[in-house]
């Protein structure tokens, strides 16, 4: 086996988090999971046998407090899944101000508040950061002003850290998902039916928000997490300050071809 690390991982009770433990205590590591409610974090601890230590995504002392668990426990600390976050709609000029503050602190503030806690045992341990971002770090929508704005400053902050410590042994990179089915994205998709009347739902929204993407479907968060251990591990030594897409192909699409349905013809059907 591999050598074991320790690593925790925020927003680790449902979705992305979860699956990224369940991948990493499979493979045999150590994990603390952390997130604002305690029951999912329970449930996953008693599945996994991870270590659950509910806190506030953006106290700096409960993060703090968060660190000191994790090595307490495992005597160390080698990676941190940057995965809590939360989403509020809006353009600049309709976003209310503690809707835009809450997304900040949650999103931006709160890692840095934790990777600040963590930063002497990840250099001590030559370890890892993996920041769970979004295609809208790279590729803006509508309404999306505070979201977008807080996910691309996380991947540069990312990408600040493997400039100031790479030379000290640290890599820190992101992954930059699309639609994912997670509880989060599920109640975005079940107010989209709604507002659409698409019959179908949840499943019918999803389908209507992936019609452009190359692969056709959302992801699922095991396939995210696969990613991220990657990242975490050894075999990615080499990587630092990346931002990894992991969209199904929806960021190398042009949609300003999406009108014309192209169609390829294989030359023996009437061409030359």
């Amino acid at each position: 086996m591999a050598e074991q690390r320790v690593v925790i991982v925020t927003g680790g009770g449902t979705g992305i988090g979860a699956a990224t433990a369940r991948q990493l205590r499979t493979a045999g590591h150590q994990v603390v999971i952390s997130g604002r409610r305690p029951e999912p974090l329970e449930r996953l601890a008693k599945e996994t046998g991870a270590l659950a230590h509910p806190s506030d995504a953006a106290d700096p002392e409960a993060l703090g407090d968060l660190v000191e668990t994790a090595v307490t426990a495992y005597g160390r600390l080698d990676g941190l899944v940057l995965n809590a976050g939360i989403g509020r709609g809006g353009a600049v000029g309709d976003m209310a101000i503690e809707d835009w503050e809450d997304v900040i602190r949650i999103n931006l503030t709160g890692p840095f508040l934790l990777l600040r806690a963590a930063l002497p045992h990840l250099l001590a341990a030559r370890g890892s950061v993996v920041a769970v971002a979004s295609v809208a770090a790279l590729r803006n929508g509508v309404g999306n002003a505070a979201y977008a704005t807080s996910k691309a400053a996380l991947l540069q902050l990312c990408r600040s850290l493997a400039v100031d410590y790479g030379q000290r042994g640290l890599r820190a990179n992101s992954v930059c998902p699309t639609w994912v089915r997670t509880e989060m994205a599920d109640r975005r998709m079940a107010r989209f039916a709604q507002e659409a009347q698409l019959t179908g739902g949840v499943d019918a929204a999803y389908a209507e928000a992936t019609r452009l993407n190359p692969a056709g479907r959302p992801a699922e968060p095991e396939e995210i997490a696969e990613a991220i251990c990657w990242l975490l591990s050894p075999a990615a030594s080499y990587v630092n300050g990346a931002a990894l897409t992991v969209d199904g192909g929806v960021t190398a699409f042009d949609p300003g071809v999406a009108a014309f349905d192209f169609r390829m013809e294989p030359r023996g059907a009437g061409g030359s």
